[in-house]
């Protein structure tokens, strides 16, 4: 009953294009910390295996510090550690794994059909393929039907699960079900699937172990526990050094100032948070880059969004005879005559771009 770690989609050396150059240079450098934290939650869990699903790097095109600190963090790892290289870094003879040599506890699959490596010493097998370029339609387990004969068998493998059409890695579950697999160890999806299971055979996605934008929110990390021939115990443990966040701020009855204060996390000077507005607002609505330069030392990296809507005053005055009347009529009926919520927002934009324009008031 191997105790194994199990994570994927580092993308080392990501551009972390959302942020400030400054803060986007620093996320790069603790990035690569990341394989020092992992190698130590596998000196504390005592692990006897290793499985890293694919996209390890965001590209073939690496600094050779995030290289070598990698494998440094890799060797430290008393056990065997597999790589199943996914659609971001592909095994290629430019990619950063044919850059040699590598720790010797460490295998690289390095051609897209499964290959195994057998460790008696744990009574288990260990299955894996790689991309060899940005796509692979093949589906790698139409064909893997394994028997049940007492000995634990784990894929490590980059994948995309239920898709069947899909340019990276088609798996489904049927085949998942069918293979007599123990755990699929899985890399490409970034959010934490939860431990799956399909026929006898468990599976997950542990998602990436540190969050690069707001499609990536909240803790991010890896898997760790135990697989055996039968079944997979395995917890999901944060590895993240910072969070993204997306909190909503409520301005109705209150100034976007007290809103703001309102939703501050105790870990905001660690974290990434969007703030969105929300709620009724006067013509004026939310002055953004007034309470961004006023907050944003309270917080690691700060945006914000202005998502209110008019008060439901401002339209009182649409029957005013003036021309301040005649626009608020004309901008109502397309407020409510708006098929979504998206249109309702650039509606009330217009119209506070509008009344400031009739009323000679700057609005930055």
């Amino acid at each position: 009953m191997p105790k194994i770690i199990h994570a994927a989609d580092f993308h080392l050396d990501s551009a972390f294009g959302g942020l400030p150059t400054e803060k986007a240079r620093e996320r790069r450098r603790e990035s690569r910390e990341l394989a020092d934290r992992l190698a130590e939650l596998v000196r504390v869990e005592r692990a006897d295996l290793v499985l890293l699903s694919g996209d390890l790097f965001d590209g073939e095109r690496v600094f050779p510090e995030t290289l070598e600190r990698l494998k440094a963090a890799l060797a430290r790892m008393a056990c065997p550690v597999f790589i199943s290289p996914g659609n971001h870094d592909p095994y290629t003879s430019r990619s950063p794994y044919a850059l040699g040599p590598w720790p010797d506890n460490v295998c690289i699959f390095r051609e897209e059909g499964l290959s195994s490596a057998a460790l008696p010493e744990l009574n288990c097998v260990v299955y894996g393929g790689a991309f060899t370029g940005p796509e692979r339609t093949g589906q790698a387990l139409a064909d893997l039907s394994l028997p049940r004969d007492g000995r634990t068998h784990i894929l490590c493998l980059h994948g995309d699960v239920g898709a069947p059409g899909s340019a990276y890695g088609p798996i489904l579950r049927e085949q998942l079900a069918a293979s007599g697999l123990s755990y699929a160890a899985l890399g490409h999806i970034h959010q934490y699937s939860g431990v799956r299971r399909d026929g006898g055979t468990f599976w997950a996605y542990p998602g990436c172990p540190e969050g690069r934008g707001f499609d990536e929110l909240g803790d991010k990390g890896v898997l760790a526990g135990t697989v055996e021939p039968d079944g997979a115990a395995l917890r999901f443990v944060p590895l993240c050094r910072r969070r993204y966040r997306i909190l909503e701020a409520d301005v109705t009855g209150s100034s976007p100032g007290e809103a703001l204060e309102a939703v501050i996390p105790e870990t905001a000077a660690q974290d990434v948070c969007r703030i969105v507005f929300t709620g009724e607002a006067d013509e004026r609505g939310v002055d953004l880059p007034v309470l961004e330069s006023a907050y944003r030392s309270k917080f690691y990296a700060l945006e914000l969004r202005d998502k209110t809507r008019p008060a439901g005053r401002l339209w009182e005055r649409a029957g005013e005879d003036s021309l301040r009347g005649l626009f608020l009529r004309e901008m109502k009926e397309r407020y409510d005559a708006a098929p979504d919520e998206a249109v309702r927002e650039e509606v009330a934009l217009a119209v506070r771009f509008g009344l400031a324009a009739l009323e000679g008031r700057d609005i930055g």
